[in-house]
C-alpha cells in the first residue's frame, strides 16, 4: 500500500491522480491533500478520501474549511500557509509525493519532497525549470526517486531502457544507452494554423480553449504560447542530461505520440496513448510495474495519419526564448519562468495583449540577474526582482494603453 500526497489536489493533474487512485483501492491510499484558495472543493476532496492532512496555502480560508470538515465528521488534521506546504511534503508517513503546485508556488514544496527522500512525481515543470540543477543534486544527495509526470517527458523516460529509468539524472544517456536525441512532441496548441496578424487579437477565453487537453488557465496559455513547450525543453535538459541541441520539438497536431527517443543506431522509439494524464500518472505511480489507469484505449484503425510539422519561432518565439535561457545558463531560466508567469497572470486579466507574452519575456532576460549560481538564495531573489521588474513593466504597457 503506498501512502500517497497530493500538492495541487484540486487542479486537473490533481484530479486525474484521485481518478487512478480510485480505480486502484488496494495499492494506493491518500495521506494528505493540498490547494491554494478553493477551499470548498478540498473540502469534497477530503469528504470523499479523508486523508489525515489538508493544506490549505491561503491562510484566510483555514477556518471555513476546519468547520466544514468538523461538520462533516472527517478527522484530518488542518493545516495552512506557504510553510505547512513545505511541512507536508516532507512527513515520513507519506511514501510518494505528487507534485501538482502550478508554477513558482511548487519550488519549497518539491525540494523539501526531495530532501526527504521521497519518491516524487513531477508534474511542476516550474520548479525544476527555476532551480535546475539544485533541484537535481538534492533529489541524488538525499536518495530521492525522481519520476516525470508531465506527458512528454513520462513518455520519454517510457522509451529509455529500463536500467536508467530511475536514474536518467545520473549521468548523459548519449554514453549510457546509446541514445542520440529526443524528439519532443508539441500539439501546438489552439493558434497553430494562425497568422502572426491573427494571433495580435487573441483573447484569453480562445487562449484557453485547447484542442486536446483539458488544463487549467494558465498551462494552456502557455501551450498556446508554446512556452509550456520551451519549459519542458528545460525540464528535459535537467531531467535527461542532455543539451538543447539534443532535444528537437515537432509539432504533432493528434497528440498522439507523446513524445520520441532516437537512439545511435538509428531506432527510434515512441509512446503512443490517448490525451489523458491519467496514464501518465498511472505509469509513475506504479513504476517499475503497470496498472490501470481508467482510461480510453487508442484505436489504431481509426486514427488516420499522424502529422509532423517544425515549430515556426517567429509565431511562437518563447520556444526560442527557452532555449537561449537554458544555453546561457545562472540564473537565466529562473528569470524566464518568472517573467511568464506575470506575462501570462497580465493577459489573463486583459492588461497585456498575446503576442505581448514573448516581448516581455524577452525584455525581461535582457536584465542582468543578480549572480550566476544557484543556491536557493539565489533563485528565491531573483524570482523576486524578476517579477517586480515586469509588473512595472506591465503597468507601463497597461498605462499606454489607456493613454491612447
Amino acid at each position: 500500500m503506498q501512502r500517497v500526497t497530493i500538492l495541487g489536489a484540486t487542479g486537473s493533474i490533481g484530479q486525474s491522480t484521485l481518478d487512478v487512485i480510485s480505480s486502484n483501492p488496494d495499492r494506493y491510499e491518500v495521506f494528505a491533500l493540498s490547494a491554494n484558495s478553493d477551499w470548498e472543493a478540498l473540502a469534497s476532496l477530503c469528504e470523499r478520501f479523508r486523508p489525515a492532512v489538508a493544506v490549505i496555502a491561503q491562510p484566510e480560508y483555514r477556518e471555513q474549511l476546519a468547520q466544514r470538515l468538523k461538520v462533516s465528521g472527517v478527522g484530518s488534521e488542518v493545516l495552512s500557509g506557504a510553510e505547512s506546504l513545505v511541512t507536508v511534503a516532507a512527513m515520513q508517513e507519506a511514501d510518494t509525493v505528487v507534485a501538482a503546485i502550478v508554477g513558482a508556488a511548487g519550488l519549497l514544496p518539491t525540494l523539501a519532497a526531495a530532501r526527504a527522500g521521497k519518491r516524487i512525481l513531477l508534474a511542476n515543470k516550474e520548479a525544476l525549470v527555476m532551480s535546475g540543477q539544485l533541484f537535481i543534486d538534492s533529489v541524488k544527495q538525499h536518495h530521492a526517486t525522481l519520476l516525470p509526470v508531465d506527458s512528454e517527458h513520462n513518455a520519454i523516460f517510457q522509451c529509455l531502457p529500463t536500467a536508467v529509468q530511475a536514474d536518467a539524472y545520473m549521468g548523459a544517456l548519449d554514453q549510457r544507452c546509446g541514445m542520440r536525441r529526443i524528439l519532443l512532441t508539441a500539439s501546438g496548441g489552439p493558434f497553430l494554423g494562425h497568422s502572426l496578424a491573427d494571433m495580435q487579437n487573441v483573447t484569453p477565453g480562445q487562449a484557453c480553449r485547447h484542442p486536446k487537453w483539458s488544463m487549467g488557465r494558465k498551462i494552456s496559455v502557455d501551450s498556446a504560447t508554446l512556452m509550456n513547450k520551451g519549459l519542458e525543453l528545460i525540464e528535459a535538459c535537467y531531467l535527461f542530461g542532455v543539451s538543447t541541441d539534443q532535444v528537437d520539438v515537432h509539432i504533432h497536431p493528434e497528440a498522439i505520440i507523446h513524445s520520441m527517443v532516437e537512439y545511435l543506431d538509428g531506432s527510434i522509439i515512441a509512446q503512443l496513448g490517448s490525451p489523458d494524464m491519467r496514464t501518465p500518472i498511472a505509469n509513475a505511480l506504479a513504476w517499475p510495474e503497470r496498472t490501470d489507469a481508467g482510461v480510453s484505449f487508442l484505436d489504431l484503425f481509426s486514427m488516420g495519419s499522424l502529422n509532423f510539422s517544425a515549430p515556426d519561432l517567429a509565431r511562437f518565439p518563447c520556444l526560442g526564448l527557452a532555449a537561449s535561457a537554458f544555453e546561457e545558463g545562472g540564473l537565466k531560466p529562473t528569470q524566464l519562468n518568472a517573467a511568464n508567469e506575470i506575462a501570462v497572470e497580465a493577459f489573463l486579466q486583459e492588461q497585456i495583449g498575446f503576442m505581448q507574452i514573448p516581448d516581455l519575456v524577452s525584455e525581461a532576460l535582457q536584465v542582468e540577474t543578480c549572480g550566476r549560481g544557484q543556491d536557493l538564495e539565489s533563485i528565491l531573489e531573483e524570482d523576486r526582482r524578476t517579477r517586480s521588474w515586469c509588473r512595472q513593466w506591465v503597468t507601463r504597457v497597461a498605462g499606454r494603453v489607456e493613454a491612447n
